[in-house]
């Protein structure tokens, strides 16, 4: 059965394929161990996908199945960072196109997209203005790739870029499995003030092809609470913190900043948002260009003792 779900979606969540066959992910693991030992499938951080998953990139089908609950608390969150009247670029992704859905409430917003679905999302919000970019289709994640989508990027300039990936690790920072999309992302970053990453626990440590925002240029990654076993994931963002940047983190009860208010109340059924700042200033990094700039990072300069140990908690859970 494990086979056979990973054979017809590209790539299937450790916590899906223990929801499908009724069993524990300790359970789903050690089979998943087994069947990569026989070369039929190849283990990734969080799930399992086809053999040669390094360069294979799923399509739109196979990954809006993958960690709903997940991209939808992330999403949920990241709406909270996006104020009234704000310029913004929004890459294409299953996990933005979530965050565009709840943006359409945020009035006197402008979106530039290179994504066909985040336009989609935006098309009927009152008071939202979608700005395309140009480029080819590329059909397998309904997003618009190439020069022309680069090209009409340059001389723009906005506040914040929500980008996803495949994966994302503390010494590459983000990355994607495909190379005209990953241009495309790096055109997006050029244009932004900061950079706020949206990647699920299952993303954390996953490296693939191409690099498309390095750690140095991360301002903030908006993510979810990893289970308590998952040593990985939570190294991975000791390791991100560490290295500055803004470290958001989804779960639990209470609530989150609704849409257009970064600092909302709690409310019930909502997720919660923890951030875990590392305070000191982020690296320059040379050549960066004038849409890009190092980051401060929140909270007070005296705190480092504090954060260290929040994150440090985080591990341990």
């Amino acid at each position: 059965m494990i086979l056979e779900m990973v054979r017809a979606n590209g790539a299937v969540s450790l916590r899906e394929l223990a929801r499908v066959v009724q069993t524990s992910e300790v359970t789903v693991r050690r089979d998943v161990r087994a069947l990569e030992a026989e070369g039929l499938l190849d283990r990734r951080h969080g799930g399992a996908v086809l053999p040669g998953g390094f360069t294979r990139e799923s399509g739109f089908p196979q990954k809006s199945h993958l960690a709903t609950a997940e991209k939808t608390a992330v999403a949920d969150l990241a709406a909270g960072l996006v104020e009234e009247g704000e310029a913004i670029v929004v890459g294409a992704g299953t996990t933005t196109q979530e965050l565009a859905r709840r943006l359409a409430r945020v009035p006197g917003l402008t979106v530039v997209t290179n994504s066909l679905l985040v336009a989609q999302a935006l098309a009927h919000a009152n008071r939202v203005e979608v700005v395309m970019t140009g480029g080819t289709l590329r059909g397998s994640n309904y997003a618009l790739v190439g020069s022309g989508a680069e090209q009409s990027l340059q001389g723009l300039r906005v506040s914040k870029a929500f980008l996803s990936g495949s994966g994302l690790t503390a010494e590459r920072g983000l990355s994607t499995s495909n190379m005209l999309a990953a241009s495309v992302d790096r055109a997006l970053v050029q244009a932004a003030a900061e950079v706020v990453v949206l990647a699920d626990h299952t993303k954390l440590g996953a490296d693939t092809m191409f690099q498309t925002v390095p750690t140095d240029l991360i301002t903030r990654l908006v993510t979810d609470e990893p289970p308590g076993h998952d040593d990985r994931a939570a190294t991975e963002l000791q390791a991100l913190a560490d290295q500055g940047v803004q470290i958001a983190v989804a779960g639990g009860p209470g609530g989150a900043p609704g849409p257009g208010n970064a600092g909302g109340e709690a409310g019930p059924g909502r997720q919660q948002r923890r951030d875990v700042p590392v305070p000191g200033p982020r690296r320059q990094v040379p050549g960066a260009g004038p849409g890009l700039r190092a980051a401060a990072a929140l909270g007070d300069q005296g705190g480092g003792a504090e954060q260290r140990s929040r994150v440090a908690d985080l591990r341990r859970r």
